[in-house]
């Protein structure tokens, strides 16, 4: 019988990045055409890529390695005081664990979440469709953990399952209820379902030293980098 196919890779054309804007990027795409994208989703997690809908990436520029891609080691993660601060000012906050998908309440969060953090930024205009696109996707076996307080709706964490992983691919949030911390609440809370349902990472996607809206990954520790060749510690002071 013959072996199957490889999965194509193709290189991207140059676009702006998403994080330094005076800077052009370029990534490697899986072939979005591919049935086996979820039969291959987890090996390329492990190899530094990434999901955005049904895209899986990972950057691939010319001079620039900024992009590094990282991963918590659920079962040796201990929260630091700032953490753990984090959990107890959030006492009052239930989690769901509950089928991707878009509803009336979770797309209100969205755009009020885009319209705060990334005003002009071309996703403040996202719709219902770029909702699914985005954050669904039509392989990926996705959920939305749901953080709520009073029965309100306060964040929801898009998380892939892998059988032996989790990915965190988006958190979105009440950008009113800034002073709780959600988006480290909602790490927090994957970890603990990572650790619970007995996989051995939490990947992060990418963390950039020294970005602004990035380099808060490295307060989870301990945390590992993929150097391009194997998953290594990443230092405490970020010297990859």
């Amino acid at each position: 019988m013959a072996e199957p196919a490889p999965l194509r890779l193709f290189h991207t054309a140059g676009h702006p990045c998403g994080y330094w804007p005076e800077r052009t990027a370029r990534d490697l795409v899986l072939d979005p055409g591919d049935p086996r994208l979820a039969e291959f989703y987890e090996r390329a997690l492990s190899r530094g890529f990434r999901r955005s809908g049904d895209l899986v990436y990972r950057p691939h520029c010319h001079g620039c390695r900024a992009c590094v891609p990282v991963r918590i080691p659920v079962d040796a993660f201990t929260p630091d005081r700032s953490q753990r601060r984090c959990l107890v000012r959030n006492a009052d906050v239930q989690t769901r664990i509950l089928p991707a998908g878009e509803d009336s309440e979770r797309f209100e969060l969205y755009r009020r979440y885009l319209v705060h953090r990334h005003p002009g930024g071309g996703m403040d205009d996202h719709g219902k469709a770029e909702f699914a696109q985005f954050l669904v996707g039509s392989w990926s076996q996705g959920r939305f953990l749901e953080l709520r307080a009073d029965g309100r709706l306060l964040a929801v964490a898009v998380t892939d399952l892998v059988d032996d992983a989790l990915s965190a691919v988006y958190t979105f949030y009440d950008p009113d209820q800034a002073p709780r911390g959600l988006g480290t609440l909602a790490i927090l809370q994957q970890i603990d379902w990572a650790r619970r349902s007995g996989r051995r990472h939490l990947y992060l996607g990418y963390w950039i030293q020294g970005h602004m809206k990035m380099d808060y990954k490295r307060r989870f520790q301990p945390l590992e980098h993929f150097d391009g060749q194997a998953w290594r510690p990443l230092p405490r002071d970020g010297a990859a």
